[in-house]
Formats: structure tokens, sequence, C-alpha cells
């Protein structure tokens, strides 16, 4: 571990690889697990205002939990997330034709609908930031339907921080993340 500005980072996003490998795993971090992905405090009235844009590109499943539940929901914890769909796929699920988990918002920034890509813990994604008082947890979370993600970054030799580099900025900043290259090469000449 090692600290940048307020932040405790895992010297795993330093030294693990990662490259999502959507052929291999359609997506699943999407569908699976039990729980809606995090939602930052400053992201609910994002979320709520780019809904009309993103629910066409929803499907009815998805459009009926979101009027149902909201465009996020409050957990029992307090913590916010995407509602899910039946308690499993997060209802701002699409499927391409080959059944392949895509974000129905990402879609809508990507037609240049909206400017929001998709919550940044989606785009951080291996990575998870935990909030604390005095500062902010940033681990590498290991998850087995990723395996095929490391051995593809371990192939491409393109380690978590790098993989996640425009998603570390838009959460940390640029300043944040420069600190962070220039200790993973410290790191890296450390070995």
């Amino acid at each position: 571990m090692f600290q940048i500005k307020n932040t405790i980072v895992s010297e795993e996003i330093i030294n693990k690889d990662f490259v999502c490998n959507l052929s291999a795993c359609k997506g699943a971090c999407c569908v699976d697990g039990d729980a809606g992905a995090p939602v930052e405090p400053e992201e609910r009235e994002i979320m709520e205002k780019i809904y009309p844009k993103v629910k066409p590109f929803l499907r009815p499943e998805g459009v009926e939990a979101i009027e149902t539940q909201g465009t996020y929901i409050t957990t029992e914890d307090g913590e916010l997330e995407t509602p899910l769909i039946e308690g499993a796929d997060c209802a701002y699920v699409t499927f391409d034709y080959k059944g392949t988990a895509l974000c129905g918002i990402e879609k809508a920034h990507n037609e240049g609908l909206i400017d929001f890509k998709k919550p940044v813990s989606c785009h951080l994604y291996p990575v998870r930031v935990q909030e604390y008082s005095r500062f902010s947890a940033v681990n590498y979370h290991h998850w087995h339907i990723c395996d095929d993600a490391c051995s593809l970054g371990k192939e491409l030799q393109v380690p978590i921080y790098k993989f996640t580099k425009d998603a570390l900025i838009r959460k940390f900043g640029e300043d944040w993340y420069e600190e962070l290259e220039e200790t993973a090469q410290q790191i890296q000449k450390e070995k």
C-alpha cells in the first residue's frame, strides 16, 4: 500500500495486469452479483436527468425496474446503487446480438446524446474505491469472472492502473494520476 494525496492505494493496481475481455466473459459483471453498481452521491441528479435519453436504449424489464425503483436506489446501509431487475441484472443492461451485456447509459453516451459515460464505479472496474472519513481506499477487486481479463492483461502487459487510466483521472484528477504513474515507475525499478 502507498499513499497519494488523501488516498491509500493497493500495489495490486500496479502489479496486476487486466484488460476486459468481453468476448470471453460476455459482460458478466453487469449481470452477476447480488447488488447494483455503486452510484456516487454527485451522480444521483445526473442519473435522474439523463434517464429520458437513456430509456430508449434499455430493455422493457430495465425500464420497468427503473420506473418502479428509481434511477438509483438507497440500500439499507445507506449506499447508493443502480437498481436491479428481479435481483439480478443491472436495470441499465442491454445485450448485443452475441448476448454480450452492454450499458444502456454508455450506448446513449456513445451516440452523443449525453455527456455522462456511466457511473464512475463501472468505469473504474476492476478498481474499487471505499470511502472512509479521512481517506479513500483504492483497491483491486478480484472476481473469478474476470480471470480471462487478467490473462489478456498479462498477455498484453497492461497493468490495471493503465487499463483504468481514464476512469482514475475522472475520479481523482490528472495530478493524482501523474503521481500514481511516478510511484508505479519507482516500484517497478525496485523489483
